[in-house]
């Protein structure tokens, strides 16, 4: 029998961390279609608040269910502005692993909130759901990902030649479509434990089951 994720929020200091809502379909859409993010992601292009509805009501709730995944949405705490999105995608419950993305608003970045959210989901996947392994993929070029896996204390397994595809914009104004490596990253239960130290900084997460 499959297992499947409960509706969960996670709380640090800064954040809270929550299933998406039809209340994030503006800001949702609004930063999908940055330039960082259509570059470095397979995001619809362009984004539009159907697109970001149609994510929220059926796509995310289904691979929840299905227990392929969990979508969280990264709010601030105090303004409850949505800030980004927290992804765990392909997860294997006989292996116990999956594969954890993050994108952040253009607004919100260079606060640490992309390494912040991360941490804290990868902590409540290896500890309160038991996985084993959660893996982290960015592209050669894509320095920024690259720092929040150095930062969360991820290991870098080695590189996947040819495998991504990233988003070039052309002199024309349209996107072209450009081959790199993925670098592979892994954060396992016992790295944990450098983590720690890292997120005694924002002032720990509290999870808080069956969120409405």
């Amino acid at each position: 029998m499959t297992s499947t994720f409960p509706n969960i929020s996670i709380s640090t200091e800064r954040l809270v961390l929550r299933p998406l809502d039809l209340d994030d379909v503006p800001a949702l859409a609004e930063m999908m279609n940055d330039e960082q993010v259509v570059a470095w992601t397979d995001v619809p292009r362009p984004f539009t608040e159907d697109t970001a509805r149609h994510w929220i009501t059926e796509h995310a709730p289904a691979e929840r269910a299905a227990g392929r995944g969990l979508d969280l949405a990264v709010t601030e705490f105090l303004t409850q502005r949505l800030v980004g999105v927290v992804q765990l995608s392909k997860a294997d419950w006989h292996i116990r692993s999956g594969e954890l993305s993050y994108i952040i608003a253009p607004w919100a970045r260079g606060e640490g909130y992309a390494s912040e959210a991360a941490l804290v989901t990868a902590q409540w996947l290896l500890r309160e759901q038991r996985f084993e392994r959660i893996e982290i993929r960015t592209a050669a070029d894509n320095t920024a990902a690259q720092q929040v896996a150095q930062k969360i204390g991820c290991i870098s397994e080695g590189v996947l030649r040819n495998a991504c595809i990233v988003h070039v914009r052309t002199e024309d104004g349209t996107w072209s479509d450009q081959r790199t490596d993925y670098i592979v990253w892994s954060l396992l239960p016992e790295d944990l434990e450098g983590a720690d130290e890292q997120l005694a900084d924002t002032g720990g997460f509290t999870a808080y089951s069956d969120w409405n």
